[in-house]
């Protein structure tokens, strides 16, 4: 074989190999596409799932030019480059989608840090946000390999913003609410779910939290038990309930990890999903306690 032959014939190995890894990188990338900012419309996902096709088809014809082996050295390098060239778009896409869902989350947290400033609970939902990642971060894979990360960072941040539709009054009322009083505040649920439906990737994580103030024992705002409840609720009923309870209120003086731990405790299997309260129970106090938002200062 002449020289020239074995570096076109490295090139295209090399080339196809690269290729491999970016058949590996595309598929990877089409893995994280199933949160609400990257899940992109139908359309969308047809065209992805086109492009990896494409990927794979061009694979072969590196193996096939390989086996032939009887192309010159231009076409030795267009394909070495080429699959250069491919691997440059993949980064480009995944950068892209990761600096979107970043930038998205920013402006998020701007948006609840003042919807939870109308309630006096400051940082409250970043520090939802904080819980359920490391509550997810402990579940078992069975638990959670349905939901993706960035789904539950907005769900998360997200699942008080109905309260703009409660009154001041209402949220910041130092004593019991009347039944007419009540009956508004569990609407914040629907609300809130009504305005994220305007973005149609949102609907993906609506149900999550409409259904975040639901009990075990069907005894929630709309009467679901247990299995009926999404799991990413449940997630967010504990994860709320310890916040509001450690950050307390002017009339209502927060309680130490221990004390959020032990009602937690006695509301499993009532209140909460047994399972995930002693997974969340059994999480080491530091690093729940390294959840705390640093936003209060800064209101």
């Amino acid at each position: 074989m002449e020289f020239v032959q074995i570096i076109v014939l490295l090139l295209i190995i090399l080339g196809a190999i690269n290729m491999l890894g970016n058949i590996i990188m595309y598929i990877l990338f089409l893995l994280k596409m199933r949160d609400v900012i990257s899940g992109g419309v139908k359309k969308d996902l047809i065209m992805m799932y086109i492009g990896l096709i494409l990927i794979v088809f061009f694979f072969g014809g590196y193996i096939f030019i390989a086996i032939v082996d009887n192309s010159s050295l231009i076409t030795g390098f267009i394909m070495f480059f080429g699959s250069i060239f491919v691997t440059v778009v993949i980064l480009l896409l995944t950068n892209l989608i990761n600096t979107s869902k970043v930038r998205s989350l920013e402006l998020a947290q701007i948006l609840v840090d003042i919807i939870d400033a109308r309630g006096e609970l400051y940082g409250h939902s970043t520090h939802v946000k904080n819980l359920i990642l490391t509550l997810y971060k402990h579940m078992p894979r069975y638990l959670k390999a349905d939901y993706s990360v960035v789904s539950l960072e907005f769900a998360a941040l997200l699942h008080d913003i109905g309260n703009l539709n409660v009154p001041e009054e209402i949220l910041l009322k130092n004593g019991d609410l009347t039944p007419e009083e009540w009956e508004k505040m569990k609407t914040h649920p629907q609300v809130g779910v009504r305005l994220l439906r305007r973005i149609s990737s949102f609907e993906y994580i609506s149900n999550w939290i409409l259904y975040h103030h639901e009990r075990v024992d069907g005894k929630g705002y709309y009467f679901k038990k247990s299995d009926s409840i999404p799991v990413p609720s449940k997630m967010l009923a504990i994860c709320d309930a310890y916040s509001s309870m450690t950050i307390g209120r002017v009339y209502n003086p927060p309680k130490t990890h221990e004390e959020a731990i032990e009602e937690l405790k006695r509301e499993s299997d009532k209140q909460f999903d047994k399972e995930l309260v002693d997974i969340f129970a059994a999480i080491p106090k530091k690093e729940i306690e390294s959840c705390i938002p640093k936003v209060k200062d800064n209101l």
